[in-house]
């Protein structure tokens, strides 16, 4: 066997995000799969070089920093992992396009659709892979269920129905997640961009939407603390999407439900390993999806032993990874920069349904190669 690619690794970011992507980072190594390549892990900055210099080594990097353009600038590094805030989001990635690095970033991609566009157009004339971070099509269940929709054992899809719940703006803690200039949006950005885009890689594109949005906040530079919409598909299902971040005891309570000819799916994300399979007129039946034939299986351990969120971070940038070494295509399964623009349109289009109080087309960018 000849001996693994290595591929450098430069991130942006060591909180939340960050520490999800570095535990993914040190698990693929581990994973007989990803044996043709491995992630080695050069750097990690952010605006406290201190505490991202302390970070460094409990995360597994090499050194730590406060300046991202020192891991734009620095040759050993091949795919740049922004997982900091949405601000800092457009910036440094396009700057490491120009540079000739990988790219994966946290969504949402940009703080607004046009950012998002800039991005993908930096991506795509650099000619680099890029991956925009929804983590949920790399669900295990998630995959399931888009691969039984493709083989029409459902039948035509009528309705897609999803909710993502967290309670934690119930308290007003103090985030930069609650600044529209530092987050652009709230429970919109945050967490329906995860709806829309599961929406679209399960049922399609959305082409029209009528919105409403619960600002709580009312002062300046405030986000949504809770969407509702009504959206259109352009193959003719419809559907809701929902997301608040102040729903008391919710605390990562994604779901969704897929209305077909010939039954129904059901995924509830605290229940990440089953997916809830009816085909019509005797209820649902629960597959828990660990099984060596399910996607992912083989990764992992015997059927029964269950897998977790941050599993969903390790199939993703193994993803990635994959198609750095092998000169591999990113989509369908990976989200690309294109589909982080697509989101952000709908994203887009919700709040100004809710500014105009009218039903909304969704606005497509034109996207040309640069």
């Amino acid at each position: 066997m000849s001996a693994p690619r290595r591929i450098g690794v430069g991130m942006l970011g060591y909180a939340f995000m960050g520490r999800a992507h570095a535990s993914a980072y040190r698990t693929l190594m581990s994973v007989p799969q990803t044996a043709a390549y491995l992630p080695e892990l050069i750097g990690v900055v952010g605006r406290d070089a201190e505490a991202a210099a302390e970070a460094a080594g409990r995360l597994g990097f090499a050194a730590g920093g406060g300046d991202w353009r020192a891991l734009v600038e620095d040759p050993r590094i091949d795919l740049f992992d922004n997982s900091g805030p949405n601000a800092v989001h457009a910036e440094p990635t396009m700057a490491a396009a120009r540079a000739g690095k990988h790219l994966i970033c946290e969504k949402p991609l940009g703080l607004e659709a046009e950012q998002a566009v800039a991005m993908w157009s930096a991506a795509e004339g650099a000619g680099v892979k890029h991956m925009t971070a929804f983590n949920y099509r790399f669900v295990p269940a998630v995959r399931l269920a888009r691969e039984l929709l493709s083989a029409g054992r459902l039948g035509e899809v009528l309705h897609f129905r999803a909710r993502y719940l967290q309670d934690w703006l119930a308290e007003a803690p103090h985030s930069w997640r609650l600044d529209a200039a530092t987050a652009g949006s709230g429970a919109l950005g945050d967490l329906g961009s995860h709806l829309v885009d599961l929406a679209r890689y399960l049922v399609g594109e959305i082409v029209g939407v009528s919105a409403r949005a619960d600002f709580r906040d009312r002062r300046p530079g405030a986000v949504d603390a809770a969407f509702q919409a009504v959206v259109a598909y352009r193959d003719g299902a419809s559907g809701t999407l929902e997301a608040s971040r102040c729903a008391p005891g919710r605390k990562n309570a994604m779901s969704f439900e897929i209305n077909c000819e010939g039954g129904t799916l059901a995924f509830d994300l605290e229940r990440l390993n089953e997916l809830r399979w009816s085909e019509g007129g005797s209820g649902f039946r629960t597959v828990q999806v660990t099984g060596e034939d399910h996607p992912f299986g083989e990764w992992w351990w015997p059927p029964g032993h269950v897998l977790g969120w941050e599993h969903t971070f390790v199939h993703e940038l193994a993803h990635l990874l994959d198609a750095i070494a092998g000169d591999g295509d990113v989509a369908p399964h990976g989200a690309t920069f294109e589909d982080g623009v697509r989101a952000a349109e709908v994203c887009d289009a919700i709040l100004a349904s809710h500014r105009e109080t009218r039903e909304m087309e969704v606005r497509v960018n034109l996207l040309t190669t640069p």
